[in-house]
Order: C-alpha cells, then sequence, then structure tokens
C-alpha cells in the first residue's frame, strides 16, 4: 500500500493541509476537536510523517556513523550498547561500522559516512590509523566528530579516553607490591595511542620502582587475540624462565596467556601473576579468575554520543563550537590471578 500523505487527510476531512500539519503538531491554534479528528484519521489510515521531506527541512539526518575496529569485541559491544541508549532516547539512528583495523577502509567509510549526510560521527580509530588527513577533511566540511578509546592526540575535536598510562601504572604497581621481581608486558600495536600509552605506563612503574626496564620483556602483538595470548605465553615460558608477572594490554589475549599457562602446569598465581586489561565478563569464569583494570565502555558510549549530540545542536544554532576531552575513571578489580 501507498503511504498515506497530508494531503489525503485533509482532503478526507474538508480541511487545509497546513490545518493538518498543525494539528498533527498540537499547535494551540487549531481547535481540539479537529486534533482529536485529524489524530484519530490518522491512526486508523497508519499514516506516518515523511522523514526524508522532514530532514530537507530542518536540515538534519536524525542520523550519525560509528566506525569500531570490532564489533564483537566485549569493550566495543558495551560502547555501541552506550551510544545506542542515548541516540535513541534523541530520536537518532546509528550506522554502525567495522574498520577491521584498517586504516584504508577507515578512510572509505568516513567517506561514505559523509556521502550519506549524516550528522556527526563517533569513531574509535583503526591500529593502522597513522595518517589523520581523512579526519581534519571530515571536520573542515563542518561534520561533527568525536573520538573516543583509540584517538589521536594531535586531531582537534572531542574525546572520550581514560587515563591509559594511569591505570597500566596501577596495574604494574599492584604486581610489584604483590612481590612481582620480573614483569613482562604483553603490548599492543605500535600505532594506537592506548597502546603505546599503557606500555609506557608499565614502563614508568617500574623505573619508579627501582626496576631495570628491560625492552626483551615487551612483546608486541598485533591481532591481540586468544590465540595471541597462548602463542606469547608459550614464547615468554622459552625466553625468560624468571618471570613471574605479566601485564597485558587486554582481557582476550590475558585469558588465552592463562589457558597456555594453565596447560603447560604453570601456577596462577604462585608461579607467575597476571593483570588484563578491560574487565571482560569472561575475565570473571576462567580459572583462576583474571585481575583487570575495569574499563567503562558503557558509560564511554553514553558520554561519547552527549558530546556528539551537544556539538550537533551547537552548529545548527550557529553557536560556537568548543571541543572537550572527558577522561573517565578506571578501577583496578583484584581476583585469583595475582598474589
Amino acid at each position: 500500500m501507498k503511504p498515506v500523505t497530508l494531503k489525503e487527510i485533509a482532503e478526507t476531512l474538508g480541511i487545509s493541509i497546513t490545518t493538518v500539519s498543525k494539528a498533527l503538531k498540537d499547535y494551540p491554534d487549531v481547535s481540539k476537536k479537529t486534533k482529536r479528528l485529524v489524530k484519530e484519521l490518522a491512526q486508523t489510515l497508519n499514516y506516518k510523517p515523511n522523514a526524508f521531506a522532514v530532514n530537507l527541512r530542518t536540515k538534519e539526518s536524525k542520523t550519525i556513523g560509528l566506525i569500531i575496529p570490532e564489533v564483537v569485541h566485549h569493550f566495543f559491544s558495551s560502547v555501541i550498547k552506550g551510544i545506542i541508549a542515548q541516540a535513541e532516547k534523541k530520536g537518532y539512528l546509528v550506522i554502525i561500522l567495522q574498520s577491521n583495523e584498517s586504516y584504508e577502509l577507515e578512510k572509505k567509510q568516513l567517506d561514505l559516512l559523509f556521502s550519506k549526510r549524516v550528522d556527526g560521527v563517533l569513531i574509535s580509530l583503526a591500529n593502522g590509523t597513522g595518517d589523520f588527513k581523512h579526519l581534519n577533511d571530515l571536520m573542515a566540511q563542518e561534520t561533527p566528530l568525536v573520538m573516543f578509546d583509540k584517538i589521536a592526540k594531535i586531531v582537534n575535536c572531542s574525546k572520550v579516553i581514560i587515563n591509559d598510562r594511569k591505570a597500566a601504572y596501577t596495574a604494574t604497581k599492584y604486581l610489584i607490591d604483590s612481590g612481582c621481581k620480573r614483569i613482562a608486558h604483553f603490548r599492543g600495536p605500535l600505532l594506537p595511542q592506548n597502546s603505546i600509552d599503557r606500555f609506557l605506563g608499565y614502563k614508568q612503574a617500574l623505573v619508579d620502582h627501582g626496576f631495570v626496564y628491560d625492552p626483551s620483556l615487551v612483546y608486541i602483538l598485533d591481532a591481540m587475540s586468544f590465540d595471541e595470548g597462548n602463542y606469547y605465553a608459550a614464547q615468554l615460558l622459552k625466553d625468560h624462565k624468571d618471570v613471574d608477572g605479566i601485564f597485558i594490554n587486554t582481557d582476550l589475549v590475558a585469558i588465552g596467556a592463562i589457558n597456555e599457562l594453565n596447560k603447560r602446569g604453570v601456577k596462577i598465581p604462585d608461579d607467575i601473576s597476571i593483570i588484563g586489561f578491560s574487565n571482560w565478563f569472561m575475565s570473571s569464569v576462567i580459572s583462576p579468575t583474571l585481575t583487570t583494570i575495569d574499563q567503562p565502555g558503557y558509560l564511554m558510549g553514553k558520554t561519547a554520543f552527549k558530546l556528539l549530540y551537544k556539538e550537533i545542536k551547537k552548529r545548527k544554532n550557529n553557536q560556537a563550537v568548543v571541543y572537550e576531552e572527558v577522561e573517565l575513571p578506571t578501577e583496578l578489580i583484584i581476583r585469583e590471578s595475582t598474589k
């Protein structure tokens, strides 16, 4: 069936299209009787407003774009839930795209969202992103952009972050305070800022507590996967039989490492203590349960959308935009994988 139009409602009731439109919007200059008749007929005919026409009139698509490295990752799934919860309250549709940690795909997706005339973009950068021209080009077109989690410090836009360096410092210090003498670090790829900051926090904690930094104890992972956790745990046992603590960049890798160490008869935490990062739900069910840094994904998603929405409204009303950087708190969750 063809969609019912305002014109059809107006002709049926013998009133003008303008009166029908005003009645549906509860304008005060339309009588209560007319409003009641219009709304009853609209409901009977299953009338739906033409979203495209509304968007043309308001110059808003009521759609935002979201680009994330991985959809299935526990942290990013929590972020998505937070974004959608806030977007629905404001009547926004969220287009979710996955970059698969690819810079080239991320660029294409940003171009696609711009061509769709989204009202704004939320993005967590791919591990492969080292050039930020595509982000600056988007902002040059006055399209609101908010970055979260994996950000670029030199891109001037609003951001939602945690203090990765401080959180990593806290995790490493806990290993030191619990008696660990040789602490390894499974870090992420070289480019993402959060991977850099977690490494720097680890290194600083060692130096501040009288340890000599040993680069051979730092393992650079590419995929940050369960399988890499398995592989590098086995490699660590070959390379450094005296290691008694590991700070690992993310929980998925940490769980892979625990799996491998369990298979090899390594006692956790008696032989090796392990701390992860993100507080994935599996962290509390693996044996032994994983000590980890809690990263507030849902809150990060909510906060990111609120910043984007604020900028969208300010630009629409020709108001000055002030970029904000919001830092969310983290917490060390102590479980069985550490002494």
